[in-house]
């Protein structure tokens, strides 16, 4: 795979997809930039080296209809700003008109195009609909990774229709970060893994045994090991379906040597609410009724300690429903113990990263991912279609 700086891109036009499928509030202002500023350092390169910058990006689930609630117009005009030179924002993403403009850009200069999935081809990875965008330019560049693990036209179509293409600086920082964490890492490697289900999660989980030596297991998920172990778990959420996959999960990683922690106590409740009555219990001691919603302070204390010797931490999914104060301590409480841990962190985007930002720690993660479901595809041991298709 060749990066962006192996292509030639001088007096050329060069497509970029980059996600900037940032949230605005209701009067079409960006609340949070994150993902355009991560983005950057590619666009200035291409910008820096003549090339004629075509940017691409969806925004939303429009449906492949076109709704200007979801377009990209305010994206291109704060780009302005971060740019420091003018945006040309088209009215759509292929057609005669976006191809004239593209046609009369010139070294230096950049054209946003319009939101790609307001077409169907989008998602659909359409021959035509790629064939009519990768007609746009003689470059492609992918340099979003958060949509990479997506067969989507602008992810996988394009690139099979131009010769010339190569990885953004953004997309090879996340491989090289994933590859550092699993493939060659500093031992002892644990990862957390937690959130709401096993079965979004199982195949990762799978996979990730033969590669670390410790793993930690929160969440809702932990439920339905704490089950398969025996434990009563009241009205927590369990997938019954899956209590055998736990069962043969937990004899795996002892065959394997796998140090396997799961919670010791709970924050539990009568429901799922904020205000709910809550308290503490020990794991064998959950009332018929009353649902898990947190990992208790002994758990706490028995995670921290799990991750006092290891180098390495990847961190995919909460511990609890951290988005509720009242079932947030366990997740900030691990939040910080990773932050000021000696190791090497990774976190795998979404709940993940809201979360340490919520505890106000992302200054003290070693790295934190902007794609939740291609980080998970790569934990999973799977290839991503967006990168493969450039190798």
């Amino acid at each position: 795979m060749k990066s962006v700086k192996e292509l030639h891109l001088e007096n050329r036009k060069v497509l970029v997809r980059v996600d900037f499928n940032v949230p605005m509030d209701g009067k079409g202002v960006i609340t949070d930039d994150a993902r355009m500023r991560e983005a950057l350092p590619t666009l200035e390169y291409i910008k820096k080296q003549n090339g004629k910058l075509i940017i691409c990006s969806h925004r939303g689930r429009p449906k492949g209809e076109k709704n200007l609630e979801f377009s990209l117009a305010p994206v291109a005009a704060h780009l302005e700003t971060m740019l420091g030179c003018p945006v040309k924002m088209s009215s759509d993403c292929i057609g005669a008109g976006v191809e004239e403009q593209a046609a009369k850009l010139g070294p230096g200069e950049v054209l946003m195009l319009e939101n790609l999935r307001f077409h169907k081809g989008e998602t659909e990875n359409d021959g035509a609909f790629s064939a009519a965008l990768a007609g746009l330019a003689e470059v492609y560049v992918n340099d979003a990774f958060a949509v990479s693990h997506r067969a989507h036209a602008s992810v996988a179509g394009v690139p099979e229709r131009i010769e010339s293409k190569g990885a953004g600086f953004l997309l090879q920082k996340e491989l090289d970060y994933f590859h550092q964490a699993m493939a060659d890492p500093v031992r002892p490697l644990a990862a957390i893994v937690g959130g709401a289900k096993v079965s979004s999660k199982l195949g990762a989980l799978e996979n990730m045994l033969s590669r670390v030596d410790k793993m930690l297991i929160g969440g809702a998920m932990a439920n339905t090991f704490l089950k398969a172990l025996g434990c009563s778990v009241g009205a927590s959420l369990v997938e019954n379906d899956l209590l055998d996959s736990a069962r043969n999960l937990l004899q795996q990683a002892e065959e394997q040597g796998v140090k396997l922690f799961l919670p010791v106590d709970l924050v539990v409740a009568e429901s799922f609410s904020n205000d709910a009555v809550a308290k503490q219990v020990t794991c064998l001691e959950i009332p018929d009724g009353w649902m898990a919603l947190d990992i208790g302070p002994a758990t706490s204390t028995y995670f921290q300690e799990a991750l006092a010797d290891v180098r390495t931490i990847v961190w995919n999914g909460p511990m609890g429903a951290f988005e509720m104060d009242s079932f947030a301590r366990g997740t900030m409480a691990l939040c910080h113990a990773v932050a000021s841990s000696h190791a090497l962190s990774i976190t795998g985007g979404g709940d993940s990263n809201a979360a340490v930002k919520k505890a106000g720690v992302s200054q003290s993660i070693g790295y934190m991912s902007t794609g939740g479901g291609a980080f998970l595809q790569l934990m999973e041991g799977r290839t991503l279609p967006g990168v493969e298709v450039l190798n």
